[in-house]
């Protein structure tokens, strides 16, 4: 997992990562959608390949970019032993801005005296 977390500490590769997430791409689209140059994309797509977030599959002269699940599923897997973490974390917090919010008993106005014609 080590190796998924080097590939995307990349702002590049995430980009892509976001990219291919809906749809399977060549590398000229990712390059032209990223506004970067194709060897440029191909570097970041190799490094995404070797670290198996990505598969790759040749159609006619292009190679087709598409992401692979299971990296995707690991990291869930791992992330979800911290959500317990984290979601007593938020609990906390909703209680202490809970607790900072302005008493919500109706403040009564004070009504200015009115002058009467006399």
């Amino acid at each position: 997992m080590l190796e998924t977390f080097r590939a995307l500490a990349d702002l590049s590769r995430l980009q892509i990562v976001d990219l291919l997430r809906s749809e399977p791409l060549p590398v000229g689209a990712v390059a032209e959608r990223l506004r970067i140059r194709q060897p440029q994309a191909s570097k970041h797509l190799r490094a995404l390949s070797d670290a198996g977030l990505v598969e790759v599959r040749p159609d006619a002269q292009r190679r087709i970019y598409a992401l692979r699940a299971k990296p995707f599923q690991e990291i869930d897997g791992w992330l979800e032993r911290y959500r317990s973490v984290f979601e007593e974390q938020f609990e906390r917090l909703d209680q202490v801005l809970e607790e900072l919010q302005p008493s919500k008993k109706p403040i009564k106005e004070k009504r200015k005296p009115t002058r009467g014609r006399g």
